[in-house]
């Protein structure tokens, strides 16, 4: 451990946050902005929208102005907390850090310094357990996990958000990269009057994304379902797929390969085009000889990831290489999003290009992300690690920044679950090198002009979503069910043909023009029976009417006469 960005990354693998040998380095910085200095403190509000009246938050992170020593904010709100170095493992923190938030609608206001790495943790209905073990550069603060059975906190219904306030800006998001449990919400206030914000989950958020992933494993069945803990009855918490691998070794283990099959054999003649939207400009790569790796000429090559690599994006192909580390991490991250968004196959110019409206679309995608991107009410927040990756669109990491905050409003509970048009922003460069969320982050937001607020939960989030993209057609109803034993034959050879080439460049385009054909003879062919059918009945009628009127009028013989033209 060296350096800030180092001890961060551990942070988020293993769940134990230790000062750097380096403290507060400056080569995580990877862009800068032109803004004045942030003040030495920021004042955050805690803002409790649950029905709980016994909420408790937490705020952990290492003070860059103390040699980024292990810092935890004690229950005032206001007096820093720097734990001693424990000579073994385990220890309790000798301070009270819990925060009572109050009753339901109540805030409360606390002050931080500057801070990296840092988190702000909730928890209903108990108190979190928080240990620290012996360091070398000083105490490791043990944080709760949610891959680890025997923590002390399994079993609470508990969630973070994660910030870096230092002197350049304050950088805020929400995140689900380890798990989805309590909806939490950020506003943040700027010196010049302006909000930005980012909604979050509705209060029954955690049931969405449990219900969503239950039943797309009934589609696949490939383990969603096992994604979902229940307490009691009740959902406790829904696992990114990358913990539920740590919790069942097996679990998607062959999921991602024919997809990726499929993908590297894409870019064997055609080259895949990574814009490292940085020094680097944009680089093509080819798919070596015996399918193994997509060779980048005079970089690296980027090998098949297994989908522990593709799910936590820090591991196998995704890992540092020895030689040309930071450039092909930056192609990694692109590729690694490409793949959990299932856009790899199907767009060779990455990130360019990318449209939201294309993500999760493939049969194989990370169903966990698109899940949990639509429960959000405004589709954001950090579902893996790579989230960030974008080619200029849509944030999708739910993020919130500025160089001049005066207030930072966190709500956990699902109450201030609305979003704002100018939320929906265009980001102009970004440039993730290992973990984004995982770093000292500054860079230029730019956000669109203010418009207007829209209350999702009150029947604007499917309005705001049809004006973003177009409204899906409606599936055909089939009046034929196959007996579920053939849907559980098919479904895994269904999912391996569209998830190749062939498929998505040769069949689907005659199947699509099969139907529009079939459609368009049909309609024809349905107007001229029924022009037929109803205008034989026109006519019958007025020659029935003619005869009524000729009998009953007693003249004549009855006889009517249809002359020809």
């Amino acid at each position: 451990m060296t350096s800030l960005s180092d001890v961060i990354e551990i942070q988020n693998t293993s769940n134990v946050l230790q000062a750097p040998a380096i403290p507060g380095d400056s080569a995580d910085v990877h862009d800068t902005i032109d803004a004045t200095a942030t003040g030495s403190t920021l004042s955050v509000g805690l803002y409790n929208s649950t029905t709980s009246s016994t909420v408790y938050a937490y705020i952990t992170g290492l003070a860059l102005d103390n040699n980024s020593a292990v810092y935890l904010l004690q229950s005032d709100g206001s007096t820093a907390y720097y734990p001693a170095n424990p000579t073994g493992t385990g220890q309790p923190i000798l301070a009270n850090c819990a925060i009572p938030l109050g009753a339901p609608g109540t805030t409360k206001n606390v002050t931080i310094p500057h801070l990296a790495g840092a988190r702000i943790w909730f928890c209903v209905g108990n108190t979190l357990t928080f240990l620290l073990n012996h360091g070398d550069t000083g105490p490791g603060l043990v944080e709760p996990a949610v891959n680890n059975t025997s923590d002390p906190n399994y079993n609470y219904s508990w969630d973070f958000c994660e910030f870096t306030f230092n002197s350049s800006q304050v950088y805020a998001n929400i995140t689900y990269v380890d798990f989805v449990c309590l909806p939490i919400a950020l506003t943040l206030t700027t010196s010049s009057g302006t909000t930005q914000h980012v909604g979050g989950l509705p209060a029954n958020g955690l049931d969405n994304v449990c219900n969503g992933l239950i039943a797309q494993n009934s589609k696949d069945g490939a383990g969603w379902d096992q994604l979902v803990l229940t307490k009691n009855g009740s959902n406790l918490r829904a696992l990114a797929p990358t913990n539920g691998i740590a919790l069942n070794s097996t679990l998607f283990q062959n999921y991602w390969t024919d997809y990726i099959n499929s993908c590297w054999s894409q870019y064997i003649s055609t080259p895949l085009v990574i814009d490292t939207q940085a020094s680097w400009g944009k680089v093509s790569g080819l798919t070596s000889n015996d399918r193994t790796q997509i060779t980048f000429s005079g970089v690296g090559s980027i090998s098949k990831p297994s989908a522990t690599d593709i799910f936590g994006a820090n591991s196998g192909a995704f890992a540092p290489q020895a030689n040309n580390t930071a450039e092909l991490l930056n192609i990694g991250a692109r590729i690694d999003a490409a793949l959990n968004r299932s856009t790899l196959l199907s767009n060779a110019n990455q990130p360019d290009g990318e449209e939201v409206s294309t993500f999760y679309t493939n049969a194989v995608t990370n169903h966990y992300s698109r899940i949990t991107h639509a429960a959000n009410v405004d589709g954001r927040g950090y579902t893996f690690p790579y989230d960030d990756v974008t080619g200029g669109g849509v944030d999708q990491s739910g993020f919130v920044s500025d160089g001049s905050p005066t207030n930072l409003l966190v709500t956990v509970g699902g109450g201030n679950a609305f979003a704002k048009r100018e939320d929906i922003e265009q980001k102009s460069v970004q440039l993730p090198r290992r973990m984004k969320r995982s770093v000292q982050w500054v860079e230029d937001v730019k956000l669109a002009p203010q418009n207007e607020m829209r209350d999702l939960e009150m029947g604007e989030h499917p309005k705001l979503l049809a004006e973003m993209s177009p409204a899906p057609a409606p599936a055909p109803k089939s009046k034929i069910s196959l007996p579920p034993f053939v849907k559980r034959f098919m479904t895994p050879y269904v999912s391996k043909l569209q998830a190749s080439p062939f498929y998505a460049q040769r069949l689907r385009p005659l199947l699509d023009f099969i139907n529009q054909f079939l459609v368009s003879f049909l309609s024809l062919s349905l107007r001229a029976v029924l022009s037929r059918v109803f205008l034989g009945q026109s006519q019958r009628r007025i020659l029935e009417a003619a005869v009524a009127a000729s009998n009953g009028g007693g003249s004549g013989n009855g006889t009517i006469v249809i002359h020809g033209s």
